[in-house]
């Protein structure tokens, strides 16, 4: 029995989401340049089926994820659900990995050659005739200019492949180079608490330019979450990227834990987890939804009650009391719908 989740509209014309969707980065496993340690694929499974059944209506992946691995699940987690019933899926191309050096870093590749093969490969993976959004992951390195990336992205749109296009990880420059060549349909920015940038920059671009943003990582990578401390991060597997991510690293991991233990007393007020907190002060934002990752279904209710919860300016003036103490993070602090 599904439940009824507050939605928004992706962009002018898009689709109608709501405004939690499953991260399924997580998922794509261990063994690769930016995994989060092995993972149980059947748990991954019962994951995104869960967050299907608490109403949650669309799946966030991208074919880098345990390179293809993650999309593969997704594939397999969706096959035995009616089609009427399944959730809007969508990925991201134009990252190409090394197969015989699965640590290596992926080489951004958004030329128009790999944006089709890419697409061709998703489409399997994910046993579908046609990819929701279809976005580029990170801007290109190869010396493709974006016009002809974006080009190639709205052609796959035209021939049925791909119902929407947007991008990821963009600046406003590139916006504006592909909103000329044709409506860029979403962005999807790194935005939390500590990651605030965009909130000066893209996303007040967009809201002007009726492109919506799907944020990523609203819970910095789980370090907004109840249960991660400092022990928690020496005891990562050795093939968990955040390891070596700059924000799980001294002095700014006990900021940012700071920061989180402020949101305790926030969290008991409205009944819901701390994890809830940090995604719902995302969602004050002009924003249309937050990507939340998950690895078994008790994750998923542990964040999904985000999308009931409204912050009141109390909550606000607390948050930002404590970023400024704590002195986690860069960007704006306060929403400009408050």
């Amino acid at each position: 029995m599904q439940t009824a989740l507050p939605t928004r509209r992706l962009g002018t014309g898009g689709p109608e989401i709501t405004t939690v969707g499953f991260g399924a980065w997580a998922v794509g496993g261990g063994d690769w340049a930016f995994a989060w340690g092995p993972q149980d694929d059947v748990l991954s499974i019962q994951a995104i089926r869960h967050a299907v059944s608490r109403g949650v209506n669309w799946i966030d992946t991208a074919a880098v994820y345990g390179y293809g691995h993650s999309e593969e699940v997704v594939g397999r987690a969706l096959a035995d659900i009616p089609r009427a019933e399944r959730p809007l899926v969508f990925t991201k191309c134009g990252l190409r990995w090394n197969d015989g050096d699965r640590m290596s870093q992926p080489v951004r590749d958004s030329s128009p050659a790999r944006v089709r093969a890419e697409c061709e490969a998703s489409l399997k993976r994910l046993r579908t005739d046609a990819i929701d959004l279809y976005q580029f992951h990170w801007p290109d390195e190869s010396g493709t200019p974006v016009e002809d990336s974006w080009e190639a992205l709205r052609n796959l749109v035209t021939e049925g492949k791909v119902r929407w296009a947007g991008v990821s990880n963009y600046d406003v420059p590139r916006l504006e180079a592909c909103a000329a060549r044709g409506h860029v349909q979403s962005l999807q920015p790194p935005f939390s608490m500590v990651r605030r940038d965009a909130g000066d920059s893209q996303i007040p671009w967009c809201a002007g330019h009726g492109t919506g943003v799907i944020v990523y990582s609203p819970m910095q990578s789980g370090l907004l979450t109840g249960s991660f401390t400092a022990e928690r991060v020496a005891a990562l597997p050795a093939d968990d990227w955040r390891r070596r991510g700059p924000e799980f690293q001294s002095p700014r991991l006990e900021r940012n834990l700071a920061l989180r233990d402020a949101l305790v007393p926030i969290a008991a007020k409205h009944g819901v987890s701390v994890a809830a907190i940090a995604v719902a002060w995302t969602l004050r934002w002009p924003i249309t939804a937050a990507i939340v990752g998950a690895r078994s279904p008790e994750q998923v209710d542990g964040w999904i009650a985000a999308a009931a919860v409204t912050l009141d300016a109390q909550d606000l003036a607390t948050i930002e009391a404590a970023i400024a103490r704590t002195g986690a993070g860069s960007g704006p602090v306060t929403p400009p719908t408050a």
